[in-house]
Protein backbone atom coordinates (compact mmCIF):
# COMPACT_ATOMS: atom_id res chain seq x y z
CA UNK A 1 0.00 0.00 0.00
CA UNK A 2 1.45 3.37 -1.06
CA UNK A 3 2.26 5.74 1.78
CA UNK A 4 0.49 9.06 1.94
CA UNK A 5 2.39 12.00 0.52
CA UNK A 6 2.57 15.56 1.86
CA UNK A 7 3.24 18.57 -0.36
CA UNK A 8 5.46 21.34 1.02
CA UNK A 9 6.62 24.66 -0.38
CA UNK A 10 10.39 25.13 -0.24
CA UNK A 11 9.96 27.62 2.62
CA UNK A 12 7.80 25.12 4.57
CA UNK A 13 10.33 22.33 3.94
CA UNK A 14 13.17 24.57 5.11
CA UNK A 15 11.35 25.59 8.31
CA UNK A 16 10.33 21.99 9.06
CA UNK A 17 13.91 20.80 8.50
CA UNK A 18 15.63 23.52 10.50
CA UNK A 19 13.28 23.03 13.46
CA UNK A 20 14.01 19.29 13.47
CA UNK A 21 17.77 19.93 13.29
CA UNK A 22 17.65 22.48 16.11
CA UNK A 23 15.59 19.93 18.04
CA UNK A 24 18.44 17.40 17.91
CA UNK A 25 21.01 19.92 19.10
CA UNK A 26 22.33 21.93 16.16
CA UNK A 27 22.66 25.69 16.50
CA UNK A 28 20.74 27.91 14.04
CA UNK A 29 23.68 28.38 11.63
CA UNK A 30 24.48 24.66 11.62
CA UNK A 31 20.79 23.87 11.08
CA UNK A 32 20.71 26.32 8.16
CA UNK A 33 23.76 24.72 6.48
CA UNK A 34 22.43 21.18 6.95
CA UNK A 35 18.86 22.00 5.89
CA UNK A 36 20.09 23.78 2.75
CA UNK A 37 22.10 20.70 1.76
CA UNK A 38 19.19 18.29 2.19
CA UNK A 39 16.54 20.57 0.67
CA UNK A 40 18.78 21.03 -2.36
CA UNK A 41 19.02 17.23 -2.63
CA UNK A 42 15.21 16.98 -2.54
CA UNK A 43 14.89 19.71 -5.18
CA UNK A 44 17.38 17.88 -7.38
CA UNK A 45 15.18 14.78 -7.24
CA UNK A 46 17.05 12.72 -4.63
CA UNK A 47 14.32 12.14 -2.05
CA UNK A 48 16.41 9.67 -0.05
CA UNK A 49 19.07 12.38 0.43
CA UNK A 50 16.42 15.01 1.15
CA UNK A 51 14.38 15.52 4.30
CA UNK A 52 14.45 11.79 5.11
CA UNK A 53 18.22 12.01 5.59
CA UNK A 54 17.73 14.24 8.63
CA UNK A 55 16.30 11.19 10.41
CA UNK A 56 19.51 9.26 9.69
CA UNK A 57 21.62 11.77 11.66
CA UNK A 58 20.40 11.11 15.23
CA UNK A 59 20.20 7.37 14.45
CA UNK A 60 23.91 7.27 13.48
CA UNK A 61 26.04 5.71 16.22
CA UNK A 62 28.59 8.56 16.02
CA UNK A 63 25.92 11.24 16.59
CA UNK A 64 25.83 10.44 20.32
CA UNK A 65 29.61 10.74 20.68
CA UNK A 66 31.10 14.13 21.69
CA UNK A 67 31.85 16.59 18.93
CA UNK A 68 34.22 19.53 18.94
CA UNK A 69 35.05 22.40 16.54
CA UNK A 70 36.59 21.50 13.19
CA UNK A 71 40.36 22.17 13.37
CA UNK A 72 43.43 22.03 11.11
CA UNK A 73 45.85 19.15 11.75
CA UNK A 74 48.41 20.38 9.22
CA UNK A 75 48.36 23.03 6.54
CA UNK A 76 50.33 24.99 3.97
CA UNK A 77 49.44 27.84 1.64
CA UNK A 78 47.77 25.41 -0.78
CA UNK A 79 46.66 22.58 1.52
CA UNK A 80 44.97 21.72 4.78
CA UNK A 81 44.06 18.49 6.53
CA UNK A 82 41.10 18.96 8.86
CA UNK A 83 40.07 17.03 11.93
CA UNK A 84 36.30 17.10 11.47
CA UNK A 85 35.77 16.93 15.23
CA UNK A 86 33.27 14.06 14.85
CA UNK A 87 30.88 16.53 13.23
CA UNK A 88 28.42 15.29 10.63
CA UNK A 89 30.09 15.43 7.22
CA UNK A 90 27.59 17.84 5.71
CA UNK A 91 28.96 20.48 8.11
CA UNK A 92 32.63 19.49 7.86
CA UNK A 93 32.58 19.23 4.05
CA UNK A 94 30.83 22.59 3.68
CA UNK A 95 33.67 24.29 5.55
CA UNK A 96 36.33 22.20 3.77
CA UNK A 97 34.90 23.07 0.33
CA UNK A 98 34.90 26.76 1.22
CA UNK A 99 38.53 26.49 2.34
CA UNK A 100 39.48 24.65 -0.87
CA UNK A 101 37.82 27.39 -2.93
CA UNK A 102 39.53 30.20 -0.99
CA UNK A 103 43.00 28.64 -1.28
CA UNK A 104 42.55 27.87 -5.00
CA UNK A 105 41.44 31.45 -5.64
CA UNK A 106 44.51 32.78 -3.84
CA UNK A 107 47.14 30.32 -5.08
CA UNK A 108 45.62 28.68 -8.16
CA UNK A 109 45.46 25.22 -6.62
CA UNK A 110 44.41 23.53 -3.39
CA UNK A 111 44.30 20.11 -1.78
CA UNK A 112 42.06 19.67 1.27
CA UNK A 113 41.44 16.51 3.31
CA UNK A 114 38.98 15.81 6.11
CA UNK A 115 39.06 12.98 8.64
CA UNK A 116 37.04 12.23 11.80
CA UNK A 117 33.68 13.00 10.20
CA UNK A 118 30.74 10.96 8.91
CA UNK A 119 27.77 11.15 6.51
CA UNK A 120 28.99 13.75 4.03
CA UNK A 121 25.82 13.99 1.92
CA UNK A 122 25.75 14.67 -1.82
CA UNK A 123 29.18 15.33 -3.27
CA UNK A 124 27.50 17.25 -6.10
CA UNK A 125 26.53 19.97 -3.62
CA UNK A 126 30.21 20.81 -2.96
CA UNK A 127 31.30 20.38 -6.57
CA UNK A 128 28.61 22.83 -7.67
CA UNK A 129 29.97 25.34 -5.10
CA UNK A 130 33.41 24.88 -6.70
CA UNK A 131 32.10 25.25 -10.28
CA UNK A 132 30.12 28.36 -9.33
CA UNK A 133 33.42 29.86 -8.12
CA UNK A 134 34.82 29.38 -11.69
CA UNK A 135 37.09 26.57 -10.47
CA UNK A 136 37.53 22.92 -11.44
CA UNK A 137 37.30 20.39 -8.62
CA UNK A 138 37.37 16.69 -7.77
CA UNK A 139 35.91 15.34 -4.53
CA UNK A 140 36.18 11.79 -3.25
CA UNK A 141 34.58 10.34 -0.12
CA UNK A 142 35.63 7.03 1.39
CA UNK A 143 33.12 5.85 3.96
CA UNK A 144 32.13 3.05 6.33
CA UNK A 145 32.29 -0.52 5.07
CA UNK A 146 29.08 -1.45 3.30
CA UNK A 147 30.19 -2.68 -0.16
CA UNK A 148 31.76 -6.02 -1.02
CA UNK A 149 34.75 -6.10 -3.39
CA UNK A 150 34.19 -7.76 -6.78
CA UNK A 151 34.19 -11.50 -6.06
CA UNK A 152 34.01 -11.01 -2.28
CA UNK A 153 31.16 -11.58 0.18
CA UNK A 154 32.10 -9.25 3.06
CA UNK A 155 31.74 -5.46 3.13
CA UNK A 156 35.23 -3.96 2.80
CA UNK A 157 34.61 -0.64 1.01
CA UNK A 158 32.25 2.30 1.39
CA UNK A 159 29.74 3.40 -1.23
CA UNK A 160 32.64 5.74 -2.08
CA UNK A 161 31.36 8.43 -4.45
CA UNK A 162 33.64 10.33 -6.81
CA UNK A 163 32.53 13.71 -8.11
CA UNK A 164 33.74 16.49 -10.41
CA UNK A 165 32.63 20.07 -10.94
CA UNK A 166 33.62 22.65 -13.55
CA UNK A 167 32.24 25.88 -14.96
CA UNK A 168 30.92 26.43 -18.47
CA UNK A 169 29.20 29.24 -20.34
CA UNK A 170 25.96 27.28 -19.81
CA UNK A 171 26.48 27.03 -16.03
CA UNK A 172 28.04 24.40 -13.76
CA UNK A 173 28.85 20.91 -15.05
CA UNK A 174 28.69 18.35 -12.23
CA UNK A 175 29.23 14.59 -12.22
CA UNK A 176 28.56 12.77 -8.94
CA UNK A 177 28.53 8.99 -8.94
CA UNK A 178 28.67 6.37 -6.24
CA UNK A 179 30.80 3.33 -6.91
CA UNK A 180 28.23 0.92 -5.41
CA UNK A 181 25.31 -0.58 -7.31
CA UNK A 182 22.90 1.15 -4.91
CA UNK A 183 23.23 4.08 -2.52
CA UNK A 184 23.33 3.40 1.21
CA UNK A 185 21.10 6.39 1.98
CA UNK A 186 18.42 5.14 -0.40
CA UNK A 187 18.69 1.67 1.14
CA UNK A 188 18.08 3.23 4.58
CA UNK A 189 14.96 5.00 3.29
CA UNK A 190 13.62 1.79 1.72
CA UNK A 191 14.16 -0.02 5.00
CA UNK A 192 12.33 2.78 6.86
CA UNK A 193 9.39 2.59 4.43
CA UNK A 194 9.29 -1.21 4.21
CA UNK A 195 10.27 -1.31 0.53
CA UNK A 196 12.41 -3.92 -1.25
CA UNK A 197 15.69 -3.29 -3.07
CA UNK A 198 16.08 -3.92 -6.81
CA UNK A 199 17.44 -7.27 -7.92
CA UNK A 200 21.18 -7.71 -8.11
CA UNK A 201 22.44 -4.87 -5.89
CA UNK A 202 23.01 -6.57 -2.52
CA UNK A 203 23.90 -9.78 -0.69
CA UNK A 204 23.07 -10.98 2.83
CA UNK A 205 25.57 -11.95 5.54
CA UNK A 206 25.93 -15.40 3.92
CA UNK A 207 26.79 -13.90 0.52
CA UNK A 208 23.41 -14.79 -0.99
CA UNK A 209 21.53 -12.30 -3.22
CA UNK A 210 18.86 -10.38 -1.29
CA UNK A 211 16.27 -7.65 -1.85
CA UNK A 212 15.66 -7.13 1.89
CA UNK A 213 17.30 -3.84 3.01
CA UNK A 214 17.75 -5.12 6.59
CA UNK A 215 19.50 -8.27 5.34
CA UNK A 216 21.64 -6.15 3.00
CA UNK A 217 22.64 -3.91 5.91
CA UNK A 218 23.93 -7.02 7.71
CA UNK A 219 25.54 -8.23 4.48
CA UNK A 220 26.81 -5.91 1.75
CA UNK A 221 25.94 -3.86 -1.28
CA UNK A 222 27.69 -4.79 -4.53
CA UNK A 223 29.89 -2.53 -6.68
CA UNK A 224 28.30 -1.11 -9.83
CA UNK A 225 29.60 -2.49 -13.12
CA UNK A 226 31.36 -5.46 -11.53
CA UNK A 227 35.16 -5.03 -11.53
CA UNK A 228 35.04 -1.48 -12.97
CA UNK A 229 32.98 -0.05 -10.12
CA UNK A 230 35.05 -2.06 -7.65
CA UNK A 231 38.24 -0.57 -9.10
CA UNK A 232 36.92 2.98 -8.73
CA UNK A 233 35.67 2.22 -5.22
CA UNK A 234 39.09 0.88 -4.25
CA UNK A 235 40.83 4.03 -5.54
CA UNK A 236 38.41 6.26 -3.60
CA UNK A 237 39.15 4.24 -0.44
CA UNK A 238 42.88 4.66 -1.06
CA UNK A 239 42.49 8.42 -1.61
CA UNK A 240 40.63 8.43 1.71
CA UNK A 241 43.87 7.25 3.31
CA UNK A 242 45.55 10.31 1.76
CA UNK A 243 42.81 12.41 3.41
CA UNK A 244 43.62 10.97 6.83
CA UNK A 245 41.21 8.04 7.16
CA UNK A 246 43.76 6.16 9.29
CA UNK A 247 43.17 8.87 11.94
CA UNK A 248 39.41 8.36 11.78
CA UNK A 249 38.00 6.43 14.78
CA UNK A 250 36.73 3.72 12.42
CA UNK A 251 39.65 3.96 10.00
CA UNK A 252 37.30 4.36 7.02
CA UNK A 253 36.12 7.94 6.53
CA UNK A 254 38.43 10.18 4.50
CA UNK A 255 37.33 13.05 2.27
CA UNK A 256 39.51 14.71 -0.37
CA UNK A 257 39.13 17.90 -2.43
CA UNK A 258 41.48 18.82 -5.29
CA UNK A 259 40.58 22.24 -6.72
CA UNK A 260 42.31 24.50 -9.26
CA UNK A 261 41.88 27.49 -11.53
CA UNK A 262 41.32 26.56 -15.19
CA UNK A 263 43.62 29.40 -16.25
CA UNK A 264 46.60 27.51 -14.90
CA UNK A 265 46.28 25.78 -18.28
CA UNK A 266 43.93 27.75 -20.55
CA UNK A 267 42.14 31.12 -20.24
CA UNK A 268 38.97 30.81 -18.12
CA UNK A 269 36.61 32.29 -20.71
CA UNK A 270 38.01 30.02 -23.43
CA UNK A 271 37.57 26.99 -21.18
CA UNK A 272 33.97 27.86 -20.33
CA UNK A 273 33.12 28.52 -23.97
CA UNK A 274 34.73 25.28 -25.21
CA UNK A 275 33.03 23.15 -22.53
CA UNK A 276 29.69 24.73 -23.50
CA UNK A 277 30.45 23.92 -27.15
CA UNK A 278 31.13 20.30 -26.16
CA UNK A 279 27.76 20.18 -24.38
CA UNK A 280 25.99 21.64 -27.43
CA UNK A 281 27.67 19.13 -29.76
CA UNK A 282 26.65 16.15 -27.62
CA UNK A 283 23.08 17.35 -27.13
CA UNK A 284 22.58 18.05 -30.84
CA UNK A 285 23.85 14.64 -31.93
CA UNK A 286 21.61 11.88 -33.31
CA UNK A 287 19.40 10.17 -30.74
CA UNK A 288 18.48 6.52 -30.37
CA UNK A 289 14.85 5.55 -31.04
CA UNK A 290 12.50 6.73 -28.29
CA UNK A 291 15.06 9.13 -26.77
CA UNK A 292 13.68 12.66 -26.50
CA UNK A 293 16.82 14.33 -25.18
CA UNK A 294 20.51 13.57 -24.65
CA UNK A 295 21.40 14.89 -21.21
CA UNK A 296 24.78 15.72 -19.75
CA UNK A 297 25.90 14.87 -16.21
CA UNK A 298 23.95 16.88 -13.63
CA UNK A 299 21.38 18.19 -16.11
CA UNK A 300 18.48 16.08 -14.86
CA UNK A 301 19.08 17.31 -11.30
CA UNK A 302 19.26 20.94 -12.42
CA UNK A 303 16.03 20.57 -14.41
CA UNK A 304 14.33 19.01 -11.39
CA UNK A 305 15.51 21.85 -9.15
CA UNK A 306 14.22 24.55 -11.50
CA UNK A 307 10.80 22.86 -11.59
CA UNK A 308 10.47 22.01 -7.89
CA UNK A 309 11.58 25.47 -6.75
CA UNK A 310 8.29 26.59 -8.32
CA UNK A 311 6.14 23.58 -7.47
CA UNK A 312 7.45 22.59 -4.03
CA UNK A 313 8.40 19.08 -2.92
CA UNK A 314 6.62 15.97 -1.69
CA UNK A 315 7.63 13.88 1.29
CA UNK A 316 6.27 10.71 2.76
CA UNK A 317 3.90 11.36 5.68
CA UNK A 318 5.88 8.92 7.82
CA UNK A 319 9.03 11.04 7.24
CA UNK A 320 7.18 14.32 7.83
CA UNK A 321 5.74 13.14 11.15
CA UNK A 322 9.06 11.67 12.30
CA UNK A 323 10.68 15.07 11.70
CA UNK A 324 7.85 16.85 13.53
CA UNK A 325 8.54 14.64 16.55
CA UNK A 326 12.08 16.07 16.69
CA UNK A 327 10.88 19.70 16.92
CA UNK A 328 11.28 21.52 20.21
Amino acid sequence: MASERIHLSVAEARDHSERALRGIGYDPEEARILADHMIDAALCGYEYSGLAKILNIPEHRRFKQPRRPISAIRQSAVSVLYDGGNNVGMLAMYHAARAAIAKARDYGFSVVGVTNSWMSGRSAYYCEMIANADLVGMHTASSSRSVAPYGGTRAELGTNPIAFGMPSSHGPIVLDMGTSAFMGTEMALRERLGQLLPEGVAIDSQGRPTRDPAAAREGALLPFGDYKGYGLGFVVQALGVLAGSAMDPDGDDGYLFVVFKPDLLVPLDDFKREVAALVDRIKSGPRAPGVEEIRIPGERAFQSRARLLREGIEVDRLVYEALAALHH
